[in-house]
């Protein structure tokens, strides 16, 4: 499965006690290399209480390298962690093959990983995942948001779902609404809310270096925990925010579901949840028509969504027309 992520700049194979990459080998001249690290959060208790492991892989993967192409960065490698009290191999096949697959689809090499057992520290069937990767871009090149200025457009682009964010929430909402994961899911026809539930992380690493690489883009944000209210502001300068329509994008039901089953306020959806916008990208509003076509050719579902304006009493974002667009709790 690791032979299968290959590309230039991987050298060696696995076994050793570290993973060789060479970026010169990749095409870079001066790279700056960025880094990142993350899990997939208590999306693995449904994974594991369901039997069904073969898509966190894919959410690991995406939970890192989506974090890089918003630096700019196009992801190089990739290294995962699986710990477990006891290894079950069919399980662990089926999220590594997650993880190469995730790998494959953001063009990056599986170079090494570990896999841990540790009895006693995890009940029986247990496992936690970590990821780890890293990328390059040119020097100078870095996408880092201070150029973005107001007027401004903001485009959204779709996510799979829930990704995997806010998942503490989305559990304690099936339990309060009396669902098992194996009941049949009430958003989503013909499939179990557990599978419903762990549709992967989206990968947009692809579309958005295209999109970097021909220019007009100022500035991306993956919307992860914290939601849209907590990761735009992330890319902004501190005297702008952007102001949102929420009519200008689908709720997906997953979310409406969520919102009216918990009782989830407006404000703690967007602080919680991607409500449909699994990356926010920032371009010049000539620059429209060109980059939404380019998403659009990608296969990625774009919208126009909102604007850069200024931020107004540290509010950083607003999002306008909620009750109109979702409809009451």
């Amino acid at each position: 499965m690791a032979k299968s992520t290959n590309r230039p700049g991987v050298m060696g194979g696995l076994g050793g006690f570290g993973g060789f990459f060479d970026p010169r080998a990749a095409g870079y001249n001066d790279p700056v290399l960025v880094a990142a690290t993350d899990g997939v959060g208590t999306k693995l208790r449904i994974a594991i209480d369901a039997g069904r492991h073969d898509g966190v892989g894919v959410d690991l993967v995406a939970m890192c390298v989506n974090d890089l192409v918003v630096q700019g960065a196009e992801p190089l490698f990739f290294l995962d962690y699986f710990a477990t009290g006891k290894l079950a191999p069919e399980a662990a096949a089926k999220v590594v093959a997650g993880v190469a697959e995730g790998c494959r689809q953001a063009g990056c090499a599986l170079i090494g990983g570990e896999t841990a057992e540790m009895p006693g520290m995890y009940a029986a069937g247990d496992y936690d995942l970590a990821g780890f990767a890293v990328g390059a871009v040119e020097r100078g090149r870095e996408l880092t948001g201070m150029d973005v200025a107001e007027g401004d457009l903001v485009l959204a682009l779709a996510s799979s779902g829930v990704h995997s964010n806010g998942f503490s929430l989305v559990r304690k909402v099936a339990e309060r609404a009396g669902i098992d994961y194996a009941d049949p899911a009430p958003f989503q026809d013909g499939a179990t809310l557990a599978e419903a539930l762990l549709a992967p992380t989206r990968i947009y690493v692809k579309p958005c270096l295209a999109a970097i690489r021909q220019g007009g883009v100022k500035a991306l944000a993956h919307i992860t925990g914290g939601g849209l209210l907590e990761n735009i502001p992330r890319v902004l300068p501190d005297d702008l925010g952007v102001e949102l329509d929420a009519r200008t994008w689908p709720l997906p039901p997953v979310f409406g579901w969520l919102r009216k089953a918990g009782g989830v306020a407006p404000k703690e959806m967007l602080r919680t949840f991607n409500c449909g916008v699994g990356m926010a990208v920032i371009i010049a509003e000539a620059e429209a028509r060109r980059i939404e076509a380019l998403f659009r050719d990608a296969g990625e579902d774009v919208q126009s969504v909102g604007r850069v304006v200024k931020a107004a009493g540290g509010e950083q974002v607003r999002v306008g027309h909620l009750d109109e667009a979702w409809g009451a709790a």
